[in-house]
């Protein structure tokens, strides 16, 4: 076995060790094929009002921008799927990746650990470490790295393991053995979830009207949710796990072992009433204080969320 295959083998090994479910490997590039659908997607205002999303353009298709002589990208998937959900009576649902800890805390500590693992098998060198935090194509170096298929409603599938995973990368001038890129379709003919979206955000099999999700229009729109689109996402106040929840292979996801996602206590216990009736010095002692990763919303729009989740049929 060559030198640069066994230091591959030994990170994937410490990745496992460190919680990782699935690591691959892929030679930096630019992905020429995502160029098309990126500027049409982008052209087509799907983005909403995440400006964000149309910088950087060229760093999107191309990680040697990002991180100058790079020759690889380390992709990394952490099951969050929990062992329980929230009670089963409450219209305050929260998407399961929220329950604890925010996960860009969590992958990041994990990523530097693996950085500096890889430092002690290769020498120095010279990376930088992603977590939906910077202009990276996530799901499509994931799928060059060989861990899966993107599905028609555009997250990662895992074969076996189903699509509950936060990802993380790290892009490094360290020449790693790379995996085949996975191109197997895991979808076929199935579209429950282009079906089951309530707001008919899944316009087409791997495409998403970003600004009809209801994970935008909870979370990333920082305004309240327009009138138009209120009572599709009654039942919500962050995220949704709709579109994975009717997905069959998530009938293979099994509970994450990270302590750092164990549910907050407002998750587990909180009734509508308590969601209601929370104060401000409640949102900051039982939200904020706690790294939650609902704190990515402020109190003033996590309020209005509550009210609209809560609101019952004919309310404004």
């Amino acid at each position: 076995m060559s030198k640069r295959k066994e230091i591959t083998a030994a990170l994937k090994t410490k990745a496992l060790e460190l919680g990782f479910a699935a690591c691959g490997v892929a030679r930096t590039r630019r992905l020429t094929h995502q160029e098309g659908f990126l500027r049409e997607w982008l052209e087509a205002r799907y983005q909403g009002k995440m400006a964000y999303m149309a910088n950087h353009f060229d760093k999107r298709l191309n990680p040697v921008l990002l991180v100058p002589g790079s020759v690889s990208v380390l992709s990394l998937a952490l099951n969050y799927f929990p062992a329980a959900n929230q009670p089963s009576a409450t219209r305050c649902r929260i998407s399961r990746y929220a329950y604890g800890k925010d996960y860009h805390f969590v992958i990041k500590q994990k990523l530097q650990l693996l950085a500096d693992y890889l430092e002690s098998l290769a020498g120095p060198h010279q990376y930088r470490i992603f977590t939906d935090s910077a202009p990276v194509l996530e799901r499509a170096w994931a799928q060059e790295a060989g861990l899966g298929g993107t599905g028609k409603n555009t997250c990662l599938i895992i074969p076996r393991k189903g699509s509950y995973f936060f990802l993380g990368e790290i892009i490094t001038n360290a020449a790693l053995e790379p995996d085949p890129p996975f191109e197997k379709d895991l979808c076929g003919k199935c579209t429950r979830c282009i079906e089951a979206c309530p707001t008919g955000a899944i316009i087409d099999a791997g495409k998403l009207d970003a600004s009809k999700c209801i994970s935008y229009l909870t979370i990333e729109l920082k305004d309240n949710i327009p009138e138009p689109w209120r009572e599709k996402c009654r039942g919500w106040i962050f995220g949704c796990d709709i579109c994975q929840e009717v997905c069959p292979h998530n009938r293979h996801a099994t509970p994450h072992k990270h302590p750092e996602f164990q549910a907050i206590k407002p998750v587990t216990t909180w009734s509508d009433n308590d969601w209601q009736g929370m104060t401000r010095e409640a949102y900051i002692q039982e939200i904020k204080k706690t790294a939650s990763a609902l704190a990515r919303v402020k109190y003033e729009k996590l309020m209005d969320n509550i009210r609209n989740a809560t609101c019952d049929a004919g309310c404004r």
